[in-house]
């Protein structure tokens, strides 16, 4: 039987081919990793190449070349006496990532820790006109019954997660909103103190149902943002009243503003992006 012998040389060639291959591999790593290093400090707005190259801690020829195939690749633009700012490339993957995010989906782990934590009912909407939609409700453990169901719409000025959905609202809004419910029969609340637990409410970011939706039912609720700050849905965590007294509500609270908030960088959103006023609605 023949033995397979080794070459060395051929050997010590393999050995440098993989030893370049791991090497290039490393280096494409950090390559990456500067590009998105140098992303990070354009968010701000425009920045000249010499602070851009003191703040990445690169030579300037370095940070040049980088940069110029970033503008090459579309995620960075250039302008001449202003310096370097975000390219029409990230737009487009922007748009993509919001069209294809399922809040659903993005939202449903989140839902199912907090209802866990908590052993209540957690529900997950957003607005329908005017209503709020409910798009998906995870139980609890607790047996209290909640006459609540995916698909159901409720009103915005009476429940805890329509009253977040308002939160960015101006107080016109809030006004037609609560009169056209009041007269529907929705519930029998004094505007004057509804309105003041609104103010309170958008100071803290969260809200609250105070029994108002249906008898011995309170919740917390906190909306959810987008990447440009706005509120596109809402959470809330329901329970009987004998479970839900002030304090525990008021500790709550963390916990559904946390959970509520995420679900919102899961979606794009980033701490401190104030939130458009939206227009009012007629």
């Amino acid at each position: 039987m023949r033995q397979k012998t080794s070459n060395p040389e051929s050997d010590g060639s393999e050995n440098l081919v993989r030893e370049d291959k791991a090497a290039a591999k490393a280096g494409g790593s950090q390559t990456l990793h500067r590009g998105l290093d140098l992303l990070d400090q354009v968010i701000d707005g425009p920045i000249k190449l010499a602070d851009l190259s003191e703040r990445m801690g690169l030579t300037r020829s370095t940070t040049h070349r980088l940069a110029n195939a970033m503008v090459e690749r579309g995620f960075l633009t250039f302008l001449p006496r202003e310096g370097y700012h975000l390219g029409p490339k990230l737009l487009q993957l922007g748009f993509l990532a919001q069209s294809q995010a399922d809040v659903v989906q993005i939202a449903r782990p989140h839902l199912e820790a907090l209802a866990a934590a908590s052993e209540d009912v957690v529900h997950l909407g957003r607005l329908d006109g005017e209503q709020a939609l409910y798009l998906d409700k995870i139980p609890g453990r607790r047996r209290v019954e909640i006459s609540s169901r995916i698909g159901d719409r409720h009103p915005l000025t009476s429940t805890g997660l329509g009253k977040a959905l308002l939160l960015d609202d101006p107080e016109p809004v809030w006004r037609r909103m609560f009169d056209a419910e009041y007269e529907a029969g929705t519930h029998a609340a004094d505007y004057g103190t509804w309105l003041e637990r609104m103010r309170s409410y958008v100071g803290e970011g969260r809200s609250f149902d105070l029994e108002e939706n249906e008898d011995q039912i309170r919740c917390v609720a906190a909306p959810i943002r987008d990447a440009s700050g706005a509120i596109i849905a809402a959470i809330s965590l329901s329970s009987a009243a004998q479970y839900m007294d002030d304090a525990r509500m008021q500790a709550l609270s963390i916990d559904v503003r946390e959970t509520a908030q995420k679900i919102s960088a899961d979606l794009g959103w980033t701490p401190g992006v104030k939130s458009p006023r939206r227009p009012v609605r007629r």
